[in-house]
């Protein structure tokens, strides 16, 4: 389809062009040829447009996990496989990367971003944007700004100094605006000092329009428009999702009361049509992608993603045959690939790390047992393998959607769905002949059970419902006033438990009655508004951890070694709540310090998006940091454990040993609806500098199975490289990650004692050197000037560091640069 801008602009309505046409999709305007936009979530892969029900997907591993890879050229190629997926999907936007600064380690969707420094969040955006728009895909970095807690982020005000502001985090955007440009920008969901950002025409005309020369479409996040008249005149193009809501009545505010000029609303509209316009010729079907190439990339960033934070006694890599090996921790057998809320989608497949580690161990004929020890999961895990269809025909069940309750006569049956696991998220649902507003569903599946004994049945709604196992009601969540709980974006109620004595190998009916969202008697508010609904039924035979961890304990000890996986998952770190804890989940530390003492030879494989306790990290000698992983995060883990891939990951944050040592300890989460960013420039490894006080593990650590010498050559005279050789003292090939640091030596204003302004990644052959020159980025010399509103690219002398980490003991100084006069500048 053609159209031309202008010929729109002046013959559409005032609303048709600015606002959504569903949850999903830009407005179609068929007397135009203005064909609708397809956008797309999220941050690790594309799921089409139907939380529920949806098609399947690539699931690549999460932000914090990309971030650790430090690897650009890396990025660019996951770009590039999230913008085949986008096409897959027919979205010709992602809604993608999230850049907010990890400021806390209790962030719940801190596993979406990339750092804690503005600098390598921005470089590392730069490459995925790039790699997603080579295939035409629009990107959408999120979320503008300060976006960096769940706990009232709709309403929050963050107070914050104008120049940690600019200098932390806005400056992620400001690297994205000048070495990218993409094509579209998404406001975030609170407050800057006393004004929302999706109302602020400071923020989005001056900063991203005027200031910095890059005008994208500007579009609200779901939900994330509160006016009618504010938003509009601050520069938001478009509401998101659809219809109209806040800009119903715009013809009106024009007309009657002229609060928003003409012009401004053709201007809003001529950004969305032009965004139309240079959106990728995708066709609107949705179908699976699942290429060999693609599998082979993703098992490549989930290797080099991995961080080998500890191997004192050089245990890694693992022999490749063994007698015996113990594998234990709840995450061996669970497909632990994502964080919860946004990043949520139906993969492909998954791979787990037992399973990875089955394949290996099978062909050299090693004996493996496993014991769970203590489960880290926060509900029971979700029904999926031990259910299937009334008819058994496949796994899984059916979900009847009605327009009436249970007992209704004559009740007439809407649509079926089938289902695979016991959960459903119906925000984004539809069908022309359900009332969405007020709708019932009756799930229906065979339960067979794979161990006899107690099991306990959880269930989290939003909405209400009724559990039965044969015709039994187990679980009643209808006829008591509901409590708050965190799941469904902050809406659902907390996990109520149901216990039955089964037996194994016997067929249950199971039977769920659902009442959708406007049922529902929640006091929580949530952080965002839906329709729909939701539930969560999961299930688990009654555990006695005491002696689990006993048996565990027993495992590793008659075992050559031990390998045990756990951490954190997407019911932990979750879009909709903060942590509300650092250590692991109950008695998991307890689990480690007691295997640790039985097997002096275990490798503790951790999975998390952000930092967590490690009371027993002294104890132990071996400790691997997975992060979630993707499709390929058993491969991935499997693949750096037996040396496959010589580990080159680095630590994106800085890992404090206790939740108090976070320099956002004092200023975190919102009190009477604000919150002071009361660390100032001083964010992650800043702080941990300027303190004099290390944390548990260094921003920029790592370990690799050969050694590195970074060797500092000359720095230029105008500050904007450092050479460098490289070279591998050790006995296998690898890649070292070189990071350049730079001090204001003779600054009059008080500054971080380093930044990160540089950093490469080089492979190099054992025993050989290479040298190679790292680009030191323009804002080196410049901090932000509050009394002039401009950058100072301050006189004076700047040193420059190289090395291995932040920490002064791993860095050389390569040599220096001056900056002979005072000037002040503004824009990219």
């Amino acid at each position: 389809m053609t159209f031309d801008v202008e010929e729109v602009v002046k013959n559409a309505t005032n609303v048709e062009n600015i606002v959504g046409a569903d949850f999903w999709h830009t407005a179609e305007l068929e007397r135009f040829n203005v064909p609708r936009v397809r956008c797309s979530d999220g941050p690790n892969g594309i799921r089409g447009t139907r939380f529920f029900g949806g098609v399947s997907a690539a699931c690549i591993p999460c932000g914090t996990a990309l971030g650790a890879t430090w690897d650009k050229e890396l990025l660019y190629r996951a770009g590039e496989l999230l913008g085949q997926e986008c096409i897959s999907k027919g979205a010709h936007c992602w809604l993608g990367p999230t850049i907010n600064i990890q400021r806390s380690p209790m962030g719940g969707r801190g596993f979406e971003s990339y750092s804690e420094d503005p600098h390598l969040s921005g470089t590392l955006a730069v490459n995925i944007v790039k790699g997603v728009e080579s295939t035409g895909v629009q990107a959408t970095p999120k979320h503008f700004v300060c976006n960096d807690q769940e706990h009232e982020r709709r309403a929050v005000n963050t107070i914050i100094p104008e120049r940690a502001l600019r200098e932390v985090y806005l400056r992620p955007f400001q690297i994205l605006a000048r070495d990218a440009a993409p094509g579209v920008l998404m406001t975030s969901y609170n407050k800057i000092n006393g004004l929302h950002v999706a109302h602020d025409p400071r923020m989005i005309n001056g900063i991203v329009r005027e200031e910095w020369g890059w005008d994208p479409l500007v579009m609200s996040d779901w939900h994330g428009t509160y006016s009618t008249t504010e938003a509009v005149n601050a520069g938001m193009d478009l509401e998101m999702p659809g219809g109209p809501k806040m800009r119903g009545r715009l013809g009106d505010f024009v007309q009657s009361s002229r609060l928003i000029k003409q012009s401004v609303l053709d201007q809003r509209a001529r950004r969305v049509l032009q965004f139309v316009k240079r959106a990728a010729k995708v066709e609107m079907k949705e179908g699976p992608r699942d290429l060999p190439e693609d599998r082979a990339l993703n098992r490549e960033i989930a290797g080099k993603s991995i961080v080998v934070l500890k191997n004192d006694i050089n245990l890694l890599p693992l022999p490749k045959k063994a007698k015996k090996v113990a594998l234990i921790g709840s995450h061996m057998r669970l497909p632990v690939i994502t964080g919860g809320g946004s990043a949520v989608l139906n993969p492909y497949y998954t791979v787990t790390l037992s399973e990875a580690l089955s394949e290996r161990y099978s062909a050299s004929g090693t004996e493996i047992a496993h014991e769970v020890g203590v489960p880290a999961y926060r509900m029971l895990p979700q029904l999926s393998k031990l259910i299937q269809r009334p008819d058994r025909s496949a796994q899984g069940g059916i979900m009847s959607f009605y327009n009436s309750p249970p007992g209704t006569t004559d009740r007439k049956l809407v649509v079926e769905e089938h289902f695979q696991r016991a959960y459903c998220q119906l925000m984004d649902y539809k069908h022309p002949d359900l009332n969405f507003e007020l709708f019932y569903i009756t799930a229906e599946a065979i339960f067979t059970p794979d161990e006899s004994g107690t099991w306990d049945f959880g269930l989290s709604v939003y909405g209400t419902a009724n559990v039965y196992l044969d015709d039994e009601l187990i679980i009643d969540e209808t006829t008591e006033k509901q409590k708050a709980g965190g799941a469904f974006f902050g809406k659902g109620t907390p996990e109520k438990i149901g216990s039955k004595e089964l037996q194994e190998g016997k067929e249950y009916k199971l039977r769920i009655e659902f009442g959708s969202s406007a049922t529902s008697t929640s006091p929580q508010i949530g952080v965002t508004t839906f329709g729909g609904g939701g539930f969560q039924l999961g299930a688990a035979r009654r555990v006695d951890s005491a002696v689990s961890i006993d048996r565990a304990c027993k495992l590793a000890q008659n075992a050559d070694y031990a390998i045990l996986c756990t951490g954190l998952n997407a019911e932990w770190e979750c879009e909709g709540t903060d942590r509300l804890m650092y250590n692991l989940p109950p008695r998991i530390d307890e689990l480690i310090t007691r295997v640790l003492a039985a097997q002096p030879n275990t490798v503790i494989v951790t999975q998390a998006g952000t930092p967590f306790a490690m009371p027993w990290q002294k104890d132990a000698q071996t400790i691997v940091h997975a992060w979630y992983g993707g499709n390929e995060a058993g491969h991935g883990i499997a693949d750096v454990l037996f040396g496959d891939v010589n580990p080159s990951a680095r630590l994106p944050l800085s890992w404090p040993a206790t939740e108090k040592e976070n320099p956002a300890y004092l200023n975190w989460g919102s009190t009477q609806g604000r919150v002071m960013y009361g660390e100032d420039v001083f964010v992650g490894y800043k702080f941990y500098d300027e303190m004099e006080r290390p944390p548990m593990f260094a921003f920029g650590h790592g370990l690799s199975y050969t050694t590195f010498e970074i060797k500092p050559l000359a720095v230029s005279e105008t500050g904007d490289k450092v050479s460098v050789e490289v070279k591998n003292t050790g006995k296998i090939d690898g890649t070292e990650t070189v990071q350049v640091y730079v001090h204001a030596k003779t600054s009059l204003i008080r500054r971080p004692k380093r930044e990160l302004h540089g950093f490469s990644k080089v492979t190099v052959q054992a025993g050989k050197a290479t040298k190679i020159e790292v680009a030191i980025d323009k804002y080196a010399a410049s901090l932000w000037d509050e009394a002039e509103e401009r950058w100072m690219r301050e006189k004076g002398e700047y040193e420059v560091l190289v090395g291995s980490s932040s920490r002064e003991e791993h860095l050389t100084v390569a040599g220096s640069f001056t900056i002979e006069e005072t000037s002040w500048w503004l824009g990219l």
